[in-house]
């Protein structure tokens, strides 16, 4: 059974009539997916909400319609543009054989010691990933520990994380999701003085060459 679980009936209001659902407290929605053919519904919009506030697009959701179970993900949900309504919930009923792909969000976790000493600064790249799983390898957030992260330069790639055999990562393994490097006043500064060292290096040649002339 999923952590999450909702009761819907079975809807028969269809096009506008979708509108008087919305004002009877209950909101539209559909149930398909592979092996599931699609299931027209409709949940109490109070339950929905909190529903979706709290499971999100990564987490089973076992959707109860006429006593029949199905573990379904939220694809789509579709909200009014100026209140933010729900007003119609697309999910996709799951085959427990088969592997489907998710967007996990990524969690930054705990304070690199460089950025807590004002040394260096934090940079961030994606805020997820695309994952290929079984349903009962979905996970809810991939978690970075920045406390790893203990000197200038150091870095976490999409390659550095550990996801085991069921999973296929669908992004660039070389690609960056914490970083840290020095601020820019100071890598300004550094340059400045490479800079600096680079022409008095250049001056005390010339003076030799001078010297070796005269």
């Amino acid at each position: 059974m999923a952590e999450f679980q909702i009761a819907a009936e079975a809807r028969q209001a269809q096009g506008k009539k979708n509108r008087q659902l919305r004002r009877t407290g209950y909101v539209p929605g559909i149930v398909y997916g592979p092996s599931t053919d699609p299931i027209s519904v409709q949940f109490p919009y109070r339950a929905l909400e909190v529903l979706l506030m709290n499971a999100g697009g990564t987490n089973l959701i076992d959707i109860e319609v006429n006593g029949e179970s199905f573990p379904s993900l939220a694809r789509e949900v579709q909200r009014d543009v100026v209140r933010g309504d729900i007003l119609h919930v697309d999910f996709l009923a799951v085959d427990q054989t088969q592997r489907i792909s998710v967007e996990v969000p990524i969690v930054m976790q705990g304070e690199s010691p460089v950025v807590a000493a004002r040394e260096g600064i934090l940079i961030t790249g994606r805020s997820s990933l695309t994952l290929e799983v079984y349903p009962s390898d979905i996970r809810d957030r991939i978690i970075i520990d920045l406390s790893t992260l203990t000197e200038m330069g150091a870095e976490v790639l999409v390659r550095d994380l550990s996801f085991g055999d069921n999973v296929t990562v669908h992004n660039d393994p070389n690609e960056m999701l914490a970083k840290i490097v020095q601020p820019a006043a100071a890598r300004a500064e550094e340059e400045l003085d490479e800079l600096d060292e680079a022409l008095e290096g250049e001056e005390a040649e010339g003076e030799e060459a001078d010297d070796e002339g005269a």
